[in-house]
């Protein structure tokens, strides 16, 4: 079967890019990755703390350059970022073509601050800045985490011209605040005299996790109504954001006079998009956010069912911002308390990243 007769060319037919939420260096050395471009269309990759704790501490492929930095005297922390840099420069020149062919927009590969300074914007600048000049890559997006807190330090790199991947986004009321600053970033690299048309930026919107803390809740209420919305909050979520994408972004103002200045529009992303409960459809959070100017970064196993049997219908994302608003009435009709489902999942999510970065810090750090 040749890409453009597969449920991934049915996406971005839609207008959604698909990327790969996985990177390891057997994955670039073995060639998988370039495979991955070839037969199934993947045009991105993105990665976090957890991705790299796995890659890093299992098999051999990073044993002989453990080796160099330990007679090299490295510090653990600079050890695993000169390591994860290292991925993602190769990974990088991996997608040149696909980066070159779609102008900039594709061809994506994503690294993340060090999650431990979710609270420090100052310290994530110097390090956004430092990682992107470590990496050497046009297409490299540094991550910044969607903390309140952070959201200045979105604006300040961006205004720097370092494109970016803002992540850890839960809900459409942060959503809205990173839309912000996203265009106070634009507009601040267009006063610092950037080239506008070499800035690119997504927002990382975490769907299933929203159904895993809001199904649980759901069967603590129990009855009928409340059970009946199980499984439903993930995308609707997504589509409200998607129509805050639409409000703010494609059909707003401010954006108008920096699109006319050769800005790129920030898209969303959807990420978290592997089904937790084997009870839905293991591509719910692929075929149900298809739609213009999207991304779909996916573990192996969701890219691998969409493959096989994804039933991609169109954009299912445009017009559905109304149904979306009713599941949400719903729930709030049934007392689940939207505010601190959001506050949970932001606070539990820089919690898993820097617990996946203390566990890899404390497994290299035991190898140097």
């Amino acid at each position: 079967m040749s890409i453009s007769a597969t449920p991934v060319a049915d996406l971005a037919a839609a207008g959604t890019s698909v990327w790969l939420d996985d990177l390891s260096r057997d994955r670039i050395t073995s060639g998988n990755l370039a495979d991955l471009i070839a037969t199934s269309g993947v045009v991105g990759v993105t990665t976090n703390p957890a991705i790299f704790a796995s890659a890093m501490s299992t098999g051999t492929a990073y044993d002989a350059q453990i080796d160099d930095l330990k007679d090299a005297g490295a510090d653990v922390t600079d050890a695993v970022f000169t390591m994860a840099v290292d991925d993602v420069r190769n990974a990088c020149d991996v997608f040149a073509e696909v980066y070159t062919a779609s102008a900039g927009v594709d061809g994506r590969v994503s690294i993340e601050v060090d999650p431990r300074l979710a609270e420090d914007p100052t310290e994530t600048v110097a390090q956004a800045k430092a990682l992107r000049e470590r990496v050497g890559r046009e297409n490299v997006m540094i991550k910044i985490p969607a903390t309140e807190v952070c959201l200045p330090a979105i604006t300040e790199v961006l205004g720097a011209g370092i494109s970016v991947n803002v992540t850890l986004i839960f809900s459409v009321a942060r959503y809205r605040q990173v839309i912000d600053a996203f265009l106070a970033g634009i507009e601040l690299a267009k006063a610092n005299g950037h080239d506008l048309s070499t800035i690119h930026s997504v927002a990382s919107f975490f769907v299933s996790r929203v159904d895993s803390e809001i199904d649980r809740r759901l069967d603590d209420t129990g009855g009928a109504a409340a059970l009946a919305l199980k499984g439903r909050a993930g995308v609707a979520n997504a589509r409200l954001a998607y129509d805050a994408f639409t409000d703010l972004l494609l059909t707003g103002s401010r954006w108008r006079a920096l699109a006319a200045a050769g800005a790129n529009i920030q898209r969303p992303l959807w990420a978290s998009t592997s089904v937790k409960n084997p009870e839905y459809s293991d591509t719910l959070y692929v075929t149900e956010l298809a739609g213009p100017h999207t991304v779909n970064t996916m573990p192996e196993n969701t890219l691998v069912a969409t493959l096989d049997h994804g039933v991609v219908t169109g954009d299912t994302l445009t017009g559905s911002g109304t149904e979306a608003a009713e599941v949400f009435d719903a729930l709030e009709g049934v007392d689940i308390d939207l505010a601190d489902v959001f506050a949970v999942l932001e606070r539990e999510g820089v919690e898993k990243f820097v617990s996946s970065w203390t566990d890899l810090l404390d497994v290299i750090g035991a190898r140097l």
